[in-house]
């Protein structure tokens, strides 16, 4: 729950003001919660040596910002910049919130425009949350029909976000009954040492054996289980029976 002083719902305290970084600040801040935003800051790892280390949250609730993101949809570029460059999370949420909607509203040459955008700013799309809203939808979606060179490039990264975006991005493939991309990207990234892209590339084998079919999963699997992380086969195993899980945990 918010705290006493902001009870009033979030949809009720938007400012119809012009689309500007700080109309959209002062709205994430009438939804903000500090006991909401003390518990962030520990769910989202940001002590040091952390994944989110210096990341620093208000508290806000993912379907608040959604409804601050509808209401600034006409946010400028240059404005949107200013978000998703912020100390902030949830601003930076917003931002990328925002893009992705201009990505879905936009005609090809504004979608090629936000993908560029995206791309030069992949260092503040610095949290797991923020990729995974938005690499399938704004990179993924673009690359559909067009070469994917761009993700090998990416799953190389010294940037673990960039990585994350390769991984990720694939969902949208996955969705549209294609999975060797996936497989590929995987494959680059099983020795990867963070355990956000255990996670990811698990994630995403379980998408492919949920939407495109267990025996290309299982295929992928004979093959790579042995040297696969415990935690991505934990994740990409989780639809199995207990008994197949069983078996595929001793392989590692």
């Amino acid at each position: 729950m918010r705290d006493e002083e902001a009870v009033i719902p979030c949809p009720a305290v938007i400012p119809k003001a012009s689309p500007t970084a700080a109309a959209v600040r002062a709205a994430l801040k009438k939804c903000a919660s500090p006991a909401r935003a003390a518990v962030s800051q520990t769910f989202f790892k940001t002590s040091k040596g952390q994944y989110g280390e210096g990341d620093v949250f208000i508290g806000v609730t993912v379907p608040d910002q959604r409804v601050v993101a509808r209401a600034f949809f006409d946010l400028p570029t240059d404005e949107l910049l200013k978000l998703l460059h912020s100390k902030v999370h949830e601003e930076r949420v917003t931002a990328v919130l925002i893009l992705v909607r201009q990505y879905e509203k936009g005609d090809v040459e504004q979608q090629a425009k936000i993908v560029k955008l995206y791309l030069a700013n992949t260092a503040q799309i610095n949290n797991w949350d923020l990729v995974d809203g938005s690499a399938p939808y704004i990179l993924g979606h673009w690359l559909l029909d067009k070469d994917r060179k761009l993700l090998r490039k990416l799953a190389k990264s010294k940037l673990l976000w960039e990585r994350r975006i390769a991984m990720v991005a694939t969902q949208t493939f996955i969705r549209n009954g294609e999975h060797e991309d996936c497989f590929e990207i995987a494959k680059l990234l099983l020795k990867d040492e963070h355990d956000l892209m255990h996670k990811a590339v698990g994630w995403m084998l379980r998408e492919v054996g949920k939407r495109v079919g267990m025996q290309e999963l299982r295929s992928f699997l004979s093959s790579h289980a042995t040297i696969m992380p415990r935690t991505a086969l934990r994740y990409a195993i989780e639809h199995l029976s207990a008994d197949e899980k069983a078996k595929w945990m001793k392989r590692v």
